[in-house]
């Protein structure tokens, strides 16, 4: 499903598995991460995500499988990736009553920079990501968006080649996470490389290729523009007098895998895409609902609730 980047890939992995007594949590994954690059993860809660990314930082032992991550074979090296590498996570993790700057100067001292390269780093830091009239201020004091900053800088003080984001802006407003991503790309057009799992389909569009995970599996894998495009004809807008009803009744119809009502229109994913508008437009007149139905242009949202909703998926995860 994922085949191999043209480049060495800053994250290989092959039948990763996670264990958790009868509990799969992750089912023989693979991925191939391509470096410089803005890899996105996906998937409902309870996916494997966060386990995954625990397994890829060394920081949990896999059940199965083979890890590579900047050429180093982990868990054996995770020690020696520890200090090539940068974790974000959704929760602030700093010091909320230490200051900006004092928080920034704990960190440096935790990943052993020189005083004087500590101090260089971190003046650099300041100014990049906004923190020039706030470098005093209490960490505890700040917004959201702002304490999502500081952490990204934090994770960043040392220069890690890699940096895992664990739903870094679940917990900031859409200002705030347009800022930040921003940030990322900084981060990427300067050579690192990074994998961010998060839940908005508006981020993941963002990324350079997206892996979707359910229950463990792989279930998805590709640049946006491929996956969407592979959904060419399964996606119908429909327009009816009454879209609640007219919900009800595409809901009960052969081959409709999801009916979510925008406005005051319907959009239909399908299982197969040949003949889709004409097939749901025949269905609803039969039961005395006319509509006006048309072919709709597939987002990554259709692609997730395609690639969750995929009945081997469902069989594999049971």
């Amino acid at each position: 499903m994922n085949p191999e980047p043209a480049v060495e890939p800053a994250i290989r992995a092959r039948g990763l598995t996670k264990r958790f007594g009868d509990l799969v949590a992750v089912d023989h994954v693979d991925l191939a991460v391509t470096k410089a690059s803005v890899y996105g993860f996906l998937g409902p809660n309870g996916s494997g995500k966060s386990t995954t990314i625990r397994m890829l930082c060394g920081l949990l032992t896999p059940s199965e499988g083979e890890i590579e991550v900047l050429g180093l074979s982990i868990p054996a090296q995770a020690e020696a990736l520890r200090l090539r590498i940068g974790y974000m996570t959704q929760k602030f993790s700093l010091f909320e009553d230490l200051s900006v700057r004092e928080n920034l100067e704990f960190l440096a001292a935790v990943q052993s920079l020189p005083r004087a390269q500590a101090k260089l780093r971190i003046d650099e830091l300041i100014e990049q990501y906004d923190f020039a009239d706030r470098q005093k201020q209490l960490a505890g004091t700040m917004s959201g968006g702002q304490k999502q900053r500081l952490a990204l800088a934090g994770a960043v003080i040392h220069r890690p080649e890699l940096l895992f984001l664990d739903e870094p802006t679940s917990a900031v407003d859409p200002e705030s996470r347009r800022d930040f991503w921003e940030k990322l790309f900084d981060l990427a057009d300067a050579g690192t490389t990074l994998l961010v799992s998060t839940h908005y389909m508006d981020e993941a569009e963002r990324c350079h290729r997206i892996a979707i995970l359910d229950r463990g599996v792989l279930v998805a894998d590709g640049t946006p523009g491929d996956l969407t495009h592979a959904l060419a004809g399964r996606c119908v807008v429909v327009h009816a007098e009454k879209p609640r009803r007219a919900q009800q009744l595409l809901v009960g119809l052969p081959g409709v895998l999801s009916v979510a009502q925008i406005g005051n229109s319907l959009r239909v994913l399908c299982e197969d895409g040949a003949g889709a508008a004409e097939r749901l437009k025949a269905g609803l007149r039969e039961q005395g609902m006319p509509a006006e139905v048309e072919s709709g242009e597939p987002n990554l949202e259709d692609v997730f609730v395609s690639a969750t909703h995929a009945p081997q998926v469902r069989e594999h995860a049971a």
